[in-house]
């Protein structure tokens, strides 16, 4: 018996410190969302769904605003906002922070939810369905309880699609910037865009509804980063098609928005009306250059009014 308690405890040993080995390469190849959990807390944040995450560059913001940002922007399903989100935010920023800018991106999606559920914390989805709702460290490298928790494919594949290798096509940053490369040719972004109006009109518009309870969260959100630096809100078009089923949804988004910014004394940056400026991968999210150039109007728009 106990040679075979010995044999045991040798292979788990083997096992356990193969898995060690593989995790030691996680990075931005292995999913859309390792990176947020493996590196050190921020002082200036990045909030939002994954429009967010692929316009917001920090790279820009930092070279125009002198400060390092990070993109802790996931997606409209794993951080709409509510409190699961404002629990991760207060488990991400950095503890010290006194003087922080915060950019919170803002879109009638991420502040929605089903028609089928009562807006009560407890039922919200991403309890159940987001990362953001099972993770307590947010800045360990290699981060092995987001792996055991999250990570659903072989670990093997974090070491055969290691960033080493070449970038994946959806690549997460360090700071957190998702960049994606597609195909960007015409007739292949226009594919994408009527798959994804459809998926706007025909399933979000009719199942979603303003959620009271997330315009709670959101205000919740802006007060605790208020006692921590500056809170700026920003709302990011998608291309004309989009902004047309996303206005019929809520033609008054911009005006709660802007209340709620006059009730807390933050500035409202609004870019829904300059949908055609900007080129999208599938007419929701922008395409890295446009980004570029978006990111750099955000911080011009904190430069006017600093100044």
């Amino acid at each position: 018996m106990k040679r075979f308690l010995l044999k045991i405890s040798f292979y788990g040993l083997g096992c356990s410190l193969l898995l060690a080995v593989l995790g030691a390469f996680a990075a931005g190849n292995t999913d859309d969302n390792y990176m947020h959990f493996a590196v050190d807390k921020p002082m200036n944040i990045i909030l939002g769904d994954s429009r967010g995450s692929q316009a917001v560059q920090p790279g820009v913001l930092e070279g125009k605003l002198h400060q390092k940002f990070d993109n802790f922007s996931l997606n409209v399903v794993q951080s709409p906002y509510g409190p699961v989100y404002l629990d991760a935010l207060k488990r991400k920023l950095n503890p010290d922070t006194k003087n922080g800018l915060f950019i919170i991106t803002v879109d009638p999606w991420n502040l929605s939810s089903d028609k089928k559920i009562k807006d009560r914390p407890e039922e919200l989805p991403e309890r159940e369905n987001s990362p953001l709702g099972n993770m307590y460290f947010y800045n360990m490298s290699p981060n092995y309880e987001y792996l055991v928790k999250n990570y659903s494919r072989s670990w093997f594949k974090i070491f055969t699609e290691r960033e080493q290798k070449g970038r994946s096509s959806t690549y997460l940053h360090k700071d957190g910037w998702m960049e994606v490369n597609v195909n960007m040719a015409e007739d292949s972004v226009r594919k994408r865009e009527l798959s994804k109006i459809a998926f706007y009109r025909d399933n979000m518009a009719r199942t979603q509804k303003l959620s009271p309870l997330r315009i709670k969260a959101l205000e919740d959100m802006i007060r605790f980063l208020k006692d921590k630096g500056t809170v700026y809100l920003v709302r990011i078009p998608a291309s004309e098609k989009i902004m047309a089923v996303e206005n019929a949804y809520s033609p008054d988004f911009s005006e709660k928005i802007r209340s709620v910014s006059k009730q807390y004394d933050v500035h409202f940056f609004d870019f829904s009306s300059r949908a055609k400026e900007y080129s999208y991968t599938d007419g929701n999210h922008m395409y890295k250059t446009s980004g570029k150039i978006f990111t750099g109007q955000i911080a011009d728009s904190i430069l006017s009014k600093r100044h």
